[in-house]
């Protein structure tokens, strides 16, 4: 992304600040901010360069974080769990893959395209174990909007853990909800 420093009233009326609280944010004087819109003012490399970072740090500042739209209903299986038991859990609880957890630490994830790619010829007999794929990746709840969107990219499921604790765990679905 390139900065234009010509767009910075836009950018701050946008914001809706005033140019004081604009400038303190930023770490400027009130009267660069006020020249520097009127356009009398060409500022230096290193002062466009704050100015940038600045409305950069303004705009993370307010991005969400995955504690905040998480859902923390976890619902998981052992990896001794049936099969047949799993599909009844999904699709009493409305939900299209579950976390294997053995001791509290995940090891896995059982997802309906798991359980279909499997050739079971006994599906009384088989377990979370025999469907399992790898685990999808831990994030912490403090964990940005953006970086949650790229892992969504390719993964289904978010999981989040805060001191080795699982909390809760993040969907393509609970990421579209927040962005509404």
């Amino acid at each position: 992304m390139v900065f234009d420093i010509t767009q910075i009233k836009k950018i701050r009326k946008q914001m809706g600040m005033t140019q004081h609280a604009f400038a303190r944010e930023i770490g400027i004087s009130q009267s660069m901010i006020a020249k520097l819109e009127a356009g009398r003012l060409d500022p230096t490399y290193s002062k466009v360069k704050q100015i940038e970072e600045g409305l950069m740090r303004m705009m993370k500042k307010d991005e969400k974080q995955a504690r905040e739209i998480m859902t923390k209903k976890i619902i998981s299986v052992s990896i001794r769990e049936k099969v047949r038991s799993i599909i009844d859990m999904m699709r009493k609880n409305d939900v299209s893959q579950v976390p294997v957890i053995e001791r509290g630490n995940v090891i896995g994830m059982v997802s309906e395209t798991s359980i279909l790619s499997k050739n079971l010829e006994d599906l009384g007999k088989a377990t979370a174990q025999d469907v399992m794929i790898d685990s999808p990746p831990i994030i912490a709840p403090d964990t940005r909007m953006e970086i949650m969107k790229q892992l969504l990219n390719y993964y289904s499921l978010l999981l989040v853990k805060e001191k080795g604790k699982l909390i809760g765990l993040i969907t393509r679905s609970d990421l579209m909800k927040s962005m509404v």
